[in-house]
């Protein structure tokens, strides 16, 4: 999936100097991380009505466009699905609630 999803974020890049008027992404990468955070949460609420309703090929469809908002956002926030991996790397080694417990109480 890494593959995949590093092409998706390629492109994304590649767009971050296009013209707002011609290119989605870069509209909403002009608009500033507020907007994409704000998108990205839209299409994840999305993601879990689809869920909720056991409706797997509506799940598909917002599963991808979660991933397209969530690079988008990457993007926007100057991280990269390379940043994103080595924390999963380091993740590897513990369990989840391991590393659940390991977060700062808040």
């Amino acid at each position: 999936m890494s593959e995949g999803l590093d092409r998706l974020f390629a492109t994304i890049a590649a767009r971050k100097d296009a013209d707002p008027g011609q290119s989605y992404t870069a509209k909403l990468l002009a608009a500033g991380v507020e907007k994409c955070a704000k998108k990205f949460g839209e299409e994840a609420t999305e993601a879990v009505i689809a869920a909720i309703s056991r409706d797997k090929t509506e799940l598909a469809k917002e599963s991808a466009d979660v991933l397209y908002h969530l690079a988008v956002l990457w993007a926007a926030s100057g991280i990269t699905p390379e940043d994103v991996y080595s924390v999963l790397k380091a993740r590897e080694t513990m369990s989840g609630l391991e590393e659940k417990a390991s977060r700062p109480k808040s």
